[in-house]
């Protein structure tokens, strides 16, 4: 197994861009992910919800962890909205439905980790 550190400038790695009803509207830059990276355990990037954007309620099986980067939103957990801007961290229990949303006039950026390989191994079921 690699054991080599990495350093990864986020601005390398291409964004992936969802604009649909139901997954939401956002970009994001998956950074750490064995399917892309030569690295294992962790699977890391940042999102980047545009001013109105948003990530759809949604469940899956490994938990996650966002930490905000800039600007402030809602996070919605099993139906309960919570506050958040930059420096608040969220940890989200396994199979919990969740969802965040961008409620300034600014982007909303989420840094956010899964304790996984790969992303390919995180499966979103949207509700």
């Amino acid at each position: 197994m690699e054991r080599a550190p990495i350093i990864l400038p986020e601005t390398q790695v291409e964004p992936e861009v969802w604009d649909d009803p139901v997954q939401g509207r956002l970009g994001f830059r998956t950074l750490f992910s064995r399917d892309r990276t030569p690295s294992h355990a962790l699977t890391t990037g940042v999102a980047e919800l545009p001013v109105g954007g948003w990530l759809g309620l949604h469940r899956h099986d490994p938990p996650e962890v966002y930490y905000v980067l800039d600007g402030e939103g809602v996070v919605t957990l099993d139906g309960t909205e919570h506050p958040v801007r930059a420096g608040s961290s969220v940890f989200v229990p396994g199979d919990l439905e969740h969802g965040i949303r961008n409620v300034a006039g600014v982007p909303l950026r989420v840094f956010y980790v899964f304790a996984v390989d790969s992303f390919t191994d995180v499966e979103y079921r949207f509700s």
